[in-house]
């Protein structure tokens, strides 16, 4: 090791050697800003270790010029090739004098803790490469040669986690033309940690109690602070949510706070120690009213260096005589650039431009999400939609256009993109994205400068997060042509009834109730508020559920359908129903009636109770029914809940299970007066193709000839029976020119999602209107 680059030495030549990390430190170090004090360990070190791997296997001994031309879209070979490397480093020997030469460096400063931060420059023309450095993370160690020596390999190792190998390929970067240098800081006991983002529009200041690692994993919710920067005068201020913080392990240093008795949490990261906080604390903000303005202050200063647009992350650490605030980390102002990067299925329109926020597990919900941001996951269930209101936009990695994910951001009217193969490994926490719900794309944005974004990009780029609903309302201001065909609208949540009430529909057509009662049963499946013998409790919640759409909407007619459940559709309810999480049916539908009673008559005595408070629109849809025996069960429990004693009152079915198609005649005999096709269940079982399977969306085709066929075949039997036939499912909404088929065919009703209203409203004139003038033509032949 020729040398070290200590922050307060390094020039400009340097910059490929030290990283960009490191490099933008010692810019304003060198201008006498208070940076924490560091040097780094070059790029050209973790070269030459490279070539001294003593290996037999291919892919490593070709290290460091290997361009690793794996099938990174195989995830087996991907995990073993980069288990393989990381072993290969982290087991191979480091030379004792570039130990040596670190730690008798680090011993200057008199600590117990370090902290290595990779710091990551890329020699390449690709464009729109950034934010590479969110792919490694820093990692911490005990100040003594064994650990600087493991923590240094664990530190390099990170260029070849799975994740980065298929960022590099991804992104054409060849491995010679990373540079990862390592930069090593002291660590010491914080009073507070955060973040300072400057832009031209105003500050956001972010604080939590201790070290930032809190903030960087997410365990916290720091405390806001909006200061306008003209002034410097803090605008509003928002008390995170810190349960925890993180100190030095070391009882010679003491900490800043004073954890409660048997607080102390185990953490795998050698030298820190996690602390609860105690209760008043936690509801304190961590900033102090002098801090709060050194921080100002020091933003202030920074404009003249780094202009408008820059991010800080800062550190108050306790002094012996006083406390002193440090600048940890540097990002300047960088020009607008993104670049399409990933591709899937555009779900749910509208383009959104907002912080990614990564949950590799769907099967970990958190409690709550930060409002505004993109949320990364691999699928979504029903039981996230109290969540996702939250939400700027949503990516999944699996699903198609019918998935839980899609459907529900089109309801909210929150941009989506589903089906986006590895987006997980791909999307860093934290990373600005553009999310294009219309041509299915997510794009990386470098930069956050309004100032160098023409207009017309900061529209695009800048769009409302719910563009469509937004712009449906003008709709109703205009002349609309008179249309025979019932247009309905589809609903769960009481939130869009204001946004929703004043479109031209004619009544709501599907009002989903498995996602409307999710917002009233706190993750407790119904089951167990009965048997807790909270019936009582429920059955007025759940009511006044449905009142709020009976009322909004009457006299015209509301639709309500009873639960239709999978188990693996509620994973986070306590006391889901017991079918097969591997079932792609389950017990849904009214077959779970039949097993368990119930909850159904739960359903019945809610919509009595909307019956007696005044409102006759509502009707009873029944899901997924499978057998006249099923229907006819049903249908005796409404007349026990003398729904039926009510003459508005209608009982209809769901039309999605293919054997519909040979006994609907039957259902009529037993009491039908109506049915809903529902595309999405009938597409899937018609053709054998699972719907939240996104990879097979080119055959789960609702134009299908065989859907088609079923379609024209249902609303016929209707017609010949003198029952109304709605369709409620997607089809409608995502191909449009479906309906002037329907239209002919005498469908009765059609019922869309509230982003669809305003074309499908147009799409019905149209093809009545064509209908009209091509009998016209005919009478006149």
């Amino acid at each position: 090791m020729d040398k070290l680059y200590w922050l307060d030495e390094i020039k400009l030549e340097d910059r490929a050697k030290v990283g960009d990390k490191a490099f933008y430190l010692s810019k304003i170090i060198q201008h006498s800003y208070p940076v924490m004090p560091g040097f780094v360990i070059s790029a050209e070190i973790l070269r030459q270790f490279l070539e001294n791997l003593n290996s037999s296997e291919s892919l490593v001994a070709d290290l460091p010029h290997s361009s690793l031309h794996l099938d990174v879209t195989n995830w087996r070979q991907l995990q073993q090739v980069a288990s393989r490397l990381r072993q290969e480093i982290l087991t191979a020997t480091v030379a004792q004098q570039w130990v040596s030469t670190i730690f008798q460096a680090a011993r200057e400063w008199q600590t117990s803790c370090l902290i290595l931060r990779p710091s990551l420059a890329v020699s390449t023309a690709t464009p729109g490469i950034n934010n590479i450095s969110g792919l490694l993370e820093s990692v911490f160690c005990q100040c003594e040669p064994e650990a600087i020596t493991l923590a240094l390999k664990r530190t390099w190792s990170q260029i070849f986690r799975a994740r980065s190998l298929l960022y590099w390929q991804h992104s054409g970067i060849n491995l010679q033309q990373i540079n990862l240098a390592v930069l090593v800081q002291p660590v010491e006991n914080a009073i507070a940690s955060g973040s300072l983002t400057a832009n031209s529009s105003g500050w956001k200041i972010e604080a939590t109690w201790g070290l930032g690692i809190a903030i960087s994993l997410g365990e916290v919710q720091p405390d806001v602070y909006y200061i306008q920067p003209e002034t410097g005068v803090m605008l509003e201020q928002q008390l995170g949510n810190k349960m925890l913080a993180y100190g030095v392990d070391d009882a010679a240093s003491g900490t800043v706070w004073q954890p409660i008795p048997n607080s102390v949490l185990t953490s795998d990261r050698n030298c820190l120690i996690t602390y609860l906080l105690p209760e008043a604390q936690q509801k304190q903000y961590s900033l102090q009213q002098e801090y709060l303005q050194q921080i100002i202050s020091l933003g202030t200063q920074l404009v003249s260096e780094l202009g408008k647009t820059f991010t800080i992350k800062w550190t108050i650490t306790q002094q012996t005589t006083s406390d002193k605030l440090y600048i940890t980390q540097v990002s300047p102002s960088q020009s607008i650039s993104y670049s399409h990067f990933i591709r899937g299925l555009g779900a749910a329109g509208g383009r959104v431009v907002a912080t990614a926020l990564v949950i590799v597990n769907s099967q970990q919900k958190p409690e709550q999400l930060p409002k505004g941001v993109i949320l990364v996951v691999p699928t979504v269930t029903p039981d996230w939609l109290p969540l996702l209101q939250q939400v700027g936009g949503i990516i999944t990695e699996l699903g198609g256009l019918t998935s839980h994910a899609a459907i529900l951001a089109r309801e909210l009217g929150i941009t989506a993109v589903v089906n986006a193969t590895s987006a997980t490994t791909l999307i860093q926490t934290g990373e600005r994205l553009l999310l294009d719900g219309d041509r299915g794309e997510v794009y990386r944005i470098k930069g956050d400068s309004k100032e160098e974004m023409d207009k017309g990009r900061e529209e695009n780029l800048l769009s409302s997060h719910h563009p469509n609903l937004k712009a449906s309302h003008p709709a109703v201001t205009f002349h609309l042509p008179m249309i025979a065909t019932q247009l309905l609208v589809n609903l769960s949540q009481s939130t869009l009834i204001e946004q929703v009430q004043n479109l031209p529909v004619d009544g709501v057509g599907l009002l989903r109730s498995e996602l409307m009662v999710l917002n009233i049963l706190n993750g407790q499946h119904p089951n167990s508020w009965i048997l807790s013998g909270r019936q009582a409790e429920l059955l007025e919640l759940w009511s006044e559920q449905i009142m709020q759409f009976a009322r909004a909407f009457a006299p015209r007619p509301v639709f309500y359908r009873s639960l239709d459940w999978r188990s693996q559709d509620l994973p986070s309810l306590s006391d889901s129903l017991q079918s097969s999480p591997q079932s792609m049916l389950g017990e849904r539908g009214t077959f779970s009636y039949l097993q368990n009673p119930a909850v159904f008559e739960l359903e019945l005595k809610a919509l009595g109770s909307v019956q007696q408070a005044g409102y006759t629109n509502v009707n009873l849809l029944l899901p997924f029914v499978r057998t006249v025996e099923e229907f006819v069960f049903c249908r005796r429990k409404v007349e026990q809940a003398f729904l039926t004693e009510v003459v508005e009152f209608q009982l209809w079915m769901m039309a999605e299970v293919p054997s519909v198609l040979f006994l609907l005649p039957e259902y009529v005999l037993a009491g039908v007066a109506g049915i809903s096709i529902g595309t999405n269940d009938l597409t899937q079982l018609l053709l054998g193709v699972d719907r939240e399977q996104g990879q097979l969306a080119k055959v789960f085709n609702e134009r299908h000839p065989a859907v088609m066929g079923a379609i024209a075949q249902l609303i016929q039997i209707a017609k010949t029976a003198d029952i109304p036939c709605s369709i409620c499912g997607q089809a409608p909404a995502l191909y449009p020119e479906i309906i002037d088929k329907l239209v002919e065919w005498g469908i009765t009703s059609i019922s869309v999602e509230p982003e669809a209203v305003e074309r499908t409203y147009q799409a019905i004139a149209r093809a009545e209107q064509r209908l009209i003038l091509a009998a016209a033509r005919r009478k006149l032949n």
